[in-house]
């Protein structure tokens, strides 16, 4: 993993690291020398792990603005700078996520938000691809918030925060008020007309050196042409009318002061600026995209709707908004790989949250429920259409540092609730699991108290909540909440809403993880047979029940039936007549090349999953989830075709992938693991595979309980190597344990449990059981036969085994009949090259090993 190193040009042109994300630099940025120095110091002064370091003060004193400077500062020190928002515990990884690319890791929009957070914080701490970077977290409240994310690195981190708790945590540089000097070297620096220091000292004094206020000040003096002798007159009245009212310790009297002037001042000379004002105060403190502010069809105030339907107007009102200081105008593009201009951001406009709070504070209650509703129609109207897109979730993110702050879990309104919805699906799709639990218990909480437990909008958010249980491996938990909200669901909006049809669907995958795969079925084929009749047959609700039934064929040893369904709804989302999704119609391929495969056309199922492989390159990212998906049938697929090397190439790659993408105990990266180690035991890696499989084996019982399926296919694998090892009893043993767990669960005419009995056969003859052994052979060659067809390549292998095991028991004539047919099979199928082939003509036993499909 390398950053890409910039030229000589473009480094003397930019002057920046390679991977930079910062705020623009204040040009009117003054003092602080000794605060900077102090905290360069301080930092370079830890010799191995670098502990993070905190600016801490109360607001208004310039934290912010000095983490700034100091990145731009010591810019040559590093070559990663990457700035996170941290007031939202939420934004923290969803900022992180998106240094993911930067450092050749997958993005967020490839494995999800917490995925690429992980990988970008464990490259970091490992100095990959460098030890010289930088990340500031901004406003960061609560330490137990980000602890486990600040951990120490070879980098530098840096924290911006109100509270004094980080001072038992980090290493902390108090930050206060501006030396009167600073204050009056500010005040000559950002004023347009010169003023002398004694003018400078007094106005110093009088704003009680905070950098804001100054910043205020100087603005409104700057902008009005008042001279300061006549803002030194106001500012006194402003503060003496202040003090005898009592305002809260939290809001310094110099800082309301000197705000209390601008806005004065700004009413008079543009009244609609303030009201934009006063919108922007509703809004959350972090950066406020400009593309919401456009006409909207929902409650808007008339002079916020004038002017936003002129767009003169509002950029002269949010021009003005910048010269008085009350607004923060960004507009510059991200800087990457070598400081040049990557994709600019979309112009923002930021308001301080002092300024807020001071704003919000002077309005009675009623007009700031009514600009609060203002503000949740500008969030609605800026909604993309698609949050599972995930071309869209930029701007998803973008909005969502606003939803707490803007209250939205209050509104009542249709339009609101169902915004709110929309962003619970955008966090849920781009993986942020922290921030969609968050939000999701907020909206429950007060939409139940507010509209009870079977208002439309509560059981769409229990529905996503259920997801989420699931996505998180919690699938009891899952299953208990969705049962209890299909009985509501059906009751409040009946048995064919639409809503209730999706919830159905998502049940059908809570019964296949606790290995339910027949409840799973008979629960899914009413599911469809209810999206037929309701929504038709060509609406992709209903090609997403059709694929998840096909997922319950394939448990349950029905491939035909699978692979039936699955060409009927590739036929409809490739006929132009429904609108699916690219990533719809790759899991539909996808299924078809696994479903192909395990009807025992191997060669055919190459075909396929590699003609799905290639569709989905050319819309997804190389680690895409479903891209991974995809490669594995590939391999498996490739495995039981013979093809055994390009095989275990595309395993290791696959693993690989999935140990960094996800951790070793992921469901898909166990499964990846059991690829692996079977494709290491077809090549002679018999060691590597057993200590593979082995520790597999040892895992999924954490995963999905003791009792599911997948546990004993592991299982059965690690006893079949046990025997190639030598210890045919061990595998004996072993075999056993699995055949009685998966004959309670899906009985003996279940492919996985004759797979075993086949293995198992082989444990017996090694073992000199050749009576048993036969009996053994003999059941499962005759349950194969009906369950899979004479010629499947797994029915062949029971044959070619038991015929050798009759020969050795002493019936030749019996014995050698089977051969001769099994033969004659394997070469019409499989062709004589084929090592299954080779392997029965040696008389040797063939072996047969799981590979667990996803659920």
């Amino acid at each position: 993993m390398t950053i890409p190193e910039p030229s000589a040009a473009q480094r003397a042109v930019s002057d920046f690291p390679n991977v930079w994300k910062v705020p623009p630099r204040n040009k009117n940025f003054t003092g602080r020398e000794e605060l900077l120095s102090r905290l360069r110091d301080s930092i370079l002064q830890q010799p191995t792990a670098v502990v993070p370091h905190a600016l801490q003060g109360y607001g208004g004193v310039g934290k912010t603005q000095a983490a700034i400077e100091y990145a731009y500062r010591f810019r040559d020190e590093y070559d990663l700078v990457w700035w996170i928002p941290s007031d939202q515990p939420g934004l923290v990884r969803s900022t992180l996520a998106q240094l993911a690319p930067q450092l050749g890791l997958p993005g967020p929009t490839a494995t999800g938000i917490d995925e690429a957070a992980n990988a970008v914080l464990q490259a970091l701490r490992r100095g990959d691809p460098t030890r010289r970077w930088l990340l500031i977290f901004d406003n960061a409240d609560e330490p137990d918030d980000i602890r486990e994310i600040v951990r120490p690195g070879p980098g530098h981190v840096l924290i911006t925060s109100r509270n004094h708790r980080w001072e038992s945590v980090v290493d902390t540089v108090p930050v206060d008020v501006f030396p009167r000097q600073e204050s009056v070297d500010f005040f000559q620096k950002r004023m347009r007309k010169a003023i002398s220091d004694a003018i400078a000292v007094e106005l110093a004094e009088a704003l009680g050196d905070l950098p804001l206020a100054l910043e205020q000040a100087a603005a409104l003096q700057s902008e009005t042409g008042m001279a300061p002798e006549e803002y030194l007159k106001l500012l006194q009245q402003r503060t003496s009318q202040l003090l005898s009212k009592g305002k809260p310790s939290e809001y310094p009297v110099s800082m309301t002061a000197a705000w209390g002037l601008s806005v004065a001042k700004l009413k008079e000379n543009l009244p609609e600026a303030m009201e934009l004002l006063r919108c922007c105060a509703f809004f959350g403190p972090e950066p406020i995209p400009r593309s919401v502010l456009v006409p909207v069809k929902g409650t808007v105030r008339p002079v916020i709707a004038d002017l936003l339907a002129d767009p003169i107007k509002l950029s002269g009102a949010i021009g003005t908004l910048a010269k008085y200081a009350l607004v923060r105008v960004e507009v510059e593009a991200n800087r990457q790989a070598g400081g040049q201009r990557g994709p600019g951001r979309p112009a923002t406009l930021q308001v301080h949250r002092l300024i807020q709070a001071l704003l919000r504070e002077e309005l009675d209650q009623e007009t700031q429920e009514e600009i609060r509703s203002e503000v949740h129609s500008l969030l609605v109207g800026a909604l993309p259409p698609a949050a599972d897109d995930p071309t869209n979730w930029p701007r998803y993110d973008a909005l969502l540092a606003h939803v707490r702050p803007a209250r939205v879990a209050e509104s009542r309104r249709e339009e609101v609730r169902d915004f709110s919805i929309k962003m619970l699906t955008y966090l849920s799709s781009s993986g942020n699991y922290a921030a969609t639990g968050s939000h999701v218990t907020s909206f429950l909480d007060r939409w139940t108290q507010d509209s009870g437990p079977e208002d439309r909008h509560v059981l769409q958010a229990q529905r996503l909540q259920g997801d989420l249980l699931r996505d998180q491996g919690r699938y009891a938990e899952a299953y208990e909440l969705n049962q209890a909200t299909l009985v509501t669901v059906r009751r409040a909006l009946g048995a064919e809403h639409r809503d209730t049809l999706i919830l159905l669907n998502g049940i059908g995958s809570d019964l296949r993880a606790q290995g339910r795969f027949i409840d799973a079925k008979e629960h899914d084929e009413e599911s469809l047979r209810l999206h037929r009749k309701v929504l038709g047959t060509e609406d992709v609700t209903t090609l997403r029940a059709i694929n998840s039934l096909a997922i319950d064929y394939g448990l349950t040893s029905e491939y035909v039936r699978a692979r039936e369904l699955l060409l009927e709804a590739l036929r409809v989302a490739q006929g132009g007549a429904t609108v699916v999704t690219r990533g719809t119609e790759l899991n539909l391929r996808t299924g078809l090349g696994r479903v192909v495969r395990l009807c025992g056309d191997y060669r055919q199922a190459v075909d396929v999953c590699d003609d799905a492989l290639i569709f989905g390159r050319e819309f997804f990212d190389a680690n895409h989830p479903r891209i991974l998906l995809a490669q594995k049938d590939l391999a498996i697929a490739l495995l039981r075709s013979g093809e055994t090397e390009d095989a275990l190439a595309q395993a290791i790659d696959l693993h690989e992938r999935y140990v960094r993408l996800y951790g070793v105990d992921h469901p898909s990266t166990l499964a990846a693991a059991t690829c692996l180690a079977n494709c290491n035991r077809a090549n002679g890696n018999v060691e590597a595979a057993f200590e593979l499989a082995f520790d597999t084996m040892n895992r999924y019982p954490r995963m999905y309980g003791p009792g599911h399926p997948y546990n004993h296919g592991c299982a059965s694998n690690v006893a079949l190597l046990h025997r190639v090892l030598g210890d045919a009893q061990a595998a004996r043993e072993l075999n056993r344990k699995a055949l009685d767990g998966i004959e309670r669960r899906l009985g003996r005419d279940h492919h996985y449990f004759l797979l075993i009995a086949i293995n198992y056969a082989s444990d017996l003859a090694v073992l000199g059981d050749l009576k048993n052994a036969c009996e053994v052979g003999a059941e499962v060659h005759q349950r194969l036969s009906a369950l899979m067809g004479a010629r499947h390549p797994t029915t062949l292998a029971s044959a070619a085994n038991l015929s050798a095991d009759l020969e050795a028991a002493g019936q030749q004539a019996e014995g050698a009949a089977l051969f001769d047919a099994t033969m004659l099979s394997y070469l019409e199928t499989l062709g004589p090259e084929h090592p299954d082939t080779r392997v029965a003509a040696e008389r040797r036993h063939l072996d047969c090993d799981f590979d667990p499909p996803p659920v």
